[in-house]
């Protein structure tokens, strides 16, 4: 199976353990991935002798690389199930909403490429342990798509505007970075992971909550964790100062030419900016506005907000063009409907902006779905 569902018997309750296991796709989500994730997370919520879920993944290169968009890219562009954009979106908002609010701790172990999607799931996690291989972006704006799966809630939150600067740019970050901003919690050695689980059989769990909680954090702080000093050295120490500068302002388009103009000559730096000169418009203007918009935002309406801005997505030509310049014909010349975030009409950002509906009339309750 693409997700292997366990479960592991300790001293007294059960672990839940998650295993994402398509490793030559970098465990990218299909609609069947997430039914299986999603079926296994209502089981073990309703079942009380699981007292506490891990999320990880098989392979060596990848926690989770998103979703996986080329499937989709016939439905996109006329062939096939014309239904399945829609159903895959909606599943994983679904999923990753059920992550957010699962009732047990919920522990996510990843390591290598985690993006887009794969940010998505560690981000819902209630602790968040990585390798210092890891990669962490939200590359969207190169697909015409944008940073979805509640990233209007998780990078709204990271310092400065470095949130807006990391939809804008697809910026990589390393395992420094990610500790240093809070995407991550913690820095374990691969050969960690099955002595982690090992502890984790060797309690006993009561199957509640908050005392299971408490006994798992201070196991979780009691695990050796690796000398931060040894890491690779962070991006972002030497470029933030220079990204709060220049990511500030009032108005997306002198945003954009403030990046676009900078004169950095580092490798990472300018890997980011070209990324920037290279993606969608459309999703630029998307970024802008639902960072802004999540601000104000509870978690049920960021999801809510950014299910509308996926399935509005679909029916545009953006994301088909921009997975057919990435991952069909590799040309990496998309075509995009504007050439420049200056060009992009009012009236087609808004239409991913409908207006929300309450609890009681609102077609895509994610409590429904």
């Amino acid at each position: 199976m693409s997700v292997e569902v366990r479960e592991l018997p300790c001293r007294e309750g059960h672990i839940g353990l998650l295993t994402l296991n398509a490793p030559g796709t970098l465990n990218a989500l299909t609609e069947t991935m997430v039914e299986q994730a999603q079926q296994a997370l209502e089981q073990w919520a309703a079942d009380p002798k699981v007292c506490l879920v891990v999320l990880q993944a098989e392979g060596d290169r990848a926690f989770c690389a998103g979703g996986n968009i080329r499937a989709l890219y016939g439905a996109l562009t006329g062939e096939g199930d014309q239904d399945a954009p829609g159903r895959f979106f909606t599943a994983e908002y679904r999923l990753d909403y059920t992550l957010h609010r699962f009732p047990k701790p919920v522990v996510g172990l990843a390591h290598g490429i985690v993006m887009g999607g794969g940010l998505g799931l560690l981000s819902a996690c209630r602790y968040r342990l990585v390798t210092p291989d890891v990669t962490m972006a939200m590359p969207e704006i190169s697909i015409g798509l944008f940073p979805d799966v509640g990233a209007s809630w998780f990078l709204n939150r990271l310092p400065g505007r470095l949130g807006l600067f990391m939809g804008l740019t697809g910026a990589r970050l390393n395992v420094t970075d990610a500790l240093r901003v809070g995407l991550a919690d913690m820095v374990i050695d691969p050969n960690q992971k099955a002595n982690l689980l090992t502890s984790l059989q060797d309690q006993r769990w009561t199957g509640e909550t908050a005392a299971d909680d408490n006994r798992l954090f201070r196991l979780l702080n009691q695990t050796e964790a690796l000398d931060y000093r040894a890491l690779a050295p962070g991006h972002l120490e030497q470029h933030e100062q220079t990204i709060a500068r220049l990511s500030s302002g009032d108005a997306l388009p002198g945003v954009v030419d403030q990046l676009l103009g900078s004169g950095s000559t580092d490798p990472w730096w300018q890997a980011c900016i070209d990324t920037l000169r290279n993606g969608c418009p459309v999703t630029a203007w998307l970024i802008w506005n639902q960072l802004q918009k999540g601000q104000q935002m509870s978690l049920k309406d960021v999801f809510r907000m950014e299910l509308a801005m996926a399935r509005e997505c679909t029916r545009r030509a953006d994301l088909a063009e921009g997975i057919r310049a990435l991952l069909v014909d590799k040309d990496r010349t998309p075509k995009w409907s504007y050439a420049t975030v200056a060009e992009v009409p009012e009236d087609v950002v808004q239409r991913h902006f409908p207006p929300l509906w309450d609890d009681a009339t609102d077609p895509m309750a994610l409590d429904r779905l």
